[in-house]
């Protein structure tokens, strides 16, 4: 079995975060399987794509229930990005959308001079600089983690979402895939 699922929703980051894992020296499996989201050591719900087909995938295959069952039971689980963003109870976007229920809040969309946020941005309070692009921004009280003032980071449980990319983001982004898999 690998050590790592990275949930299969139809669309998403999954080929560099396996890229990213594999430099780890990490052996990774991309599913939507139930069985294997509740058998792995580890869990990652991956970024980039629409709300509402991520969300009607995630329920038609049973990922999502696996998904809320392996955070009951106090399992690592990592989302990024879009992942982190499906982990709250809805969103706005794509007219709204019922989230995963995992964590309070909500995603809004991102009021900024320019959408899509894209580059590097510093994390705080972790100081350190990581890549980002997203259009839509958690509100929670979950929130570990800012960004230019916005949510970088959420954490509940056995769950921790980042808004940024670590996949993307060089040896900032390995070492904290590294320290988030060491973790179980």
């Amino acid at each position: 079995m690998s050590e790592v699922v990275v949930v299969d929703y139809g669309a998403g980051n999954t080929r560099s975060v396996c890229a990213a894992l594999t430099h780890l020296g990490r052996t990774s499996t991309v599913s939507a399987d139930p069985r294997l989201i509740h058998e792995a050591p580890h869990v990652i719900l991956p970024g980039v794509g629409s709300a509402r087909s991520a969300m009607t995938h995630l329920e038609e295959t049973g990922a999502a229930t696996a998904l809320r069952e392996r955070f009951a039971a106090d399992q690592p689980l990592l989302g990024i990005c879009l992942g982190m963003q499906l982990a709250l109870q809805a969103s706005e976007e794509d007219g709204g959308v019922k989230g995963l229920g995992l964590l309070e809040g909500i995603v809004v969309r991102l009021d900024a001079p320019r959408i899509p946020r894209l580059g590097w941005a510093l994390v705080e309070p972790w100081g350190e600089t990581f890549y980002f692009a997203h259009s839509f921004v958690a509100e929670s009280p979950d929130v570990v983690a800012t960004s230019e003032g916005l949510v970088a980071a959420v954490r509940r449980g056995s769950f921790l979402g980042v808004q940024f990319h670590p996949e993307k983001s060089d040896a900032a982004g390995l070492e904290f895939l590294a320290s988030c898999l060491s973790l179980a």
